[in-house]
């Protein structure tokens, strides 16, 4: 590391029409040659703001003030064409969303092979050769066959991995991830991360951070810079920032944070007959002309009225497709799924309406979830209109009573998705799934994508309306430190089967799989005494 800064950003200042204030008001920061820079804060605080603006990518944002200075040349009023030519050769860019970030009509090895081409590392002949050799670094496994699929047949997991591929494949001097790793279970995080901090070691590849994940920051950054409303309120070495907070919204977000040493629900007995119960469910798909992949192989679990039985594992582990087959919008290759002592695998019609109503499903992303041309009260409405529940005036008042059990103002029902922030989004998706009164609620990644401060108020709220309602919960998480917190009982899933399951005490405390031990030694700042250190000395939270 040297004294000289790579990336040098002074009072920046971004403006976007109609904004109502800057998005970044005066921000400064600095990044040197092989350090790794953290940037931390809540969703819409301008982290991503302030890295579009950096790469000139800012749509129809505006840089108002301030000055970008990268290896010593001034970059915040370049042409397109010169931002263009540094764009992924001398600084790489992992995007936040995997989900919209790659071309759905393009195979993944030619996307990654145009990367190599557009600047120059390989030709047409030796760009595919290069690709499958990017996509193994990036932790895929079968990447000559990952090569082969389109961005679709991938998990969201499976899809950042790729980008990060993109991103570190022409060797640029920075690299701008921003939240690279929230779709990614534990170990591909750890792989990945890994790689990231091996460049930096090899090459001097500076990183800036962008990340909600403390335990991510705690691991890897050298220092922390925390971002708020668009400024810049704290910055330092991760151990003073970690270890000594001195701005109240430092302290606020630590003490949201997860970890490995929170304590765990008490012991549930077990019931006579569980809600659900699946056994030796088993799910094989078509891979093209290039053969098949097992999904799911002889899965069996039980779900009781009022658990939360968490499953976790590693991105393409079978969770979701998992999940599918219990929500019947999947059927097996074989097995048997009973809900309530009836057998539900062959139901159709009408019976299958009303398994559906009673089985509701909270999905990972809250900007996907919503239709953004509905207002929040048209779409809580809708699943009452479409099962033919009560009239207009009675709909009405259900969503009211709905958003208040959710902690949402009942003004809100006549705003757009794209009026909220992502938390209250998710909170839109609770309150829909809820609409039907159901009894059985998969949530799948529910809070992956939500800031640790946004992501304690919706598990907080979560367990409320659990206690109210006498819910039960299938929670599909990567995040075990929050599975410690939530769950009753945890079921690890690796390849498509089950390879441990047992109460979340016994779990954690006493794993008994190679692999479950494996995961809990992956997790970032699990047991880090700086993040547990506002906490345990009574630091005053405001």
């Amino acid at each position: 590391m040297t004294d000289e800064a790579l990336l040098r950003v002074e009072d920046l200042r971004v403006e976007y029409p109609g904004g109502g204030g800057p998005a970044v008001a005066g921000a400064s920061l600095t990044v040197s040659p092989g350090e790794t820079v953290a940037l931390v804060g809540e969703s819409g605080s301008g982290k991503s703001t302030f890295a579009h603006a950096v790469l000139g990518l800012l749509g129809g944002g505006t840089v108002t003030g301030g000055r970008i200075t990268f290896a010593g040349e001034r970059i915040d009023d370049a042409s397109p064409r010169y931002l263009r030519a540094i764009r992924g050769a001398r600084i790489g860019l992992v995007p936040q969303d995997p989900g919209v970030s790659l071309n759905p009509v393009l195979r993944i090895g030619d996307q990654v092979a145009e990367a190599l081409r557009i600047h120059g590392r390989a030709n047409r002949r030796t760009a595919r050769a290069r690709a499958v050799d990017i996509l193994a670094t990036a932790g895929l496994d079968r990447p000559e066959l990952r090569a082969r699929q389109y961005p679709q047949d991938l998990s969201g997991g499976q899809r950042q991995r790729v980008l990060i591929g993109i991103a570190l494949a022409c060797g640029p001097e920075l690299v701008i991830a921003d939240e690279p790793t929230s779709a990614l279970d534990v170990t591909v995080q750890r792989r990945i991360l890994d790689h990231l901090a091996a460049r930096t070691a090899e090459s001097g590849t500076a990183v800036l951070l962008i990340t909600h994940d403390l335990g991510v920051a705690a691991d890897r950054a050298d220092r922390i810079v925390v971002m708020r409303r668009g400024e810049i309120v704290e910055s330092g070495s991760t151990a003073v920032v970690l270890g000594n907070p001195q701005h109240e919204y430092t302290r606020r977000l630590l003490d949201s944070v997860p970890t490995l040493d929170a304590p765990t629900r008490p012991i549930r007995p077990r019931a006579v007959t569980p809600l659900l119960s699946a056994t030796g469910l088993s799910r094989t798909f078509r891979t093209g002309s290039h053969g098949r992949i097992t999904a799911v192989d002889d899965v069996t679990l039980h779900i009781d009225r009022g658990e939360t039985l968490a499953l976790v594992g590693e991105s393409g582990s079978g969770k979701s497709t998992t999940a599918r087959i219990l929500t019947l919008l999947e059927r097996p290759d074989s097995g048997a799924i009973t809900f309530d002592g009836q057998d539900v695998g062959g139901l159709r019609g009408a019976r299958l309406r009303e398994f559906r109503r009673r089985v509701q499903v909270v999905y990972q992303n809250p900007y996907a979830s919503l239709n953004p041309k509905l207002t929040i009260g048209q779409s809580i409405v809708e699943p009452l209109r479409a099962f033919g529940i009560g009239d207009r005036q009675s709909r009405r008042e259900q969503v009211g009573e709905l958003l208040e059990q959710v902690a949402l103002p009942p003004e809100y029902r006549d705003r757009l998705p794209s009026e909220l922030s992502g938390g209250q989004r998710q909170r839109v998706a609770i309150a829909r799934a809820l609409a039907l009164r159901p009894e059985l609620v998969v949530l799948d990644e529910p809070v992956s994508a939500l800031d640790v401060s946004v992501q304690a108020q919706v598990l907080e709220l979560l367990e409320r309306l659990q206690r109210e309602l006498s819910l039960s919960y299938l929670f599909i998480s990567h995040d075990l430190a929050v599975v410690r917190r939530v769950s009753d009982r945890v079921a690890v899933m690796r390849a498509g089967r089950i390879v441990e399951t047992s109460g979340t005490a016994t779990l954690f405390d006493q794993p008994t799989h190679e692999y479950t031990r494996e995961l809990l030694a992956a997790v970032p700042g699990g047991h880090d005494e700086e993040l547990t250190h506002s906490r345990s000395e009574g630091v005053p939270v405001s």
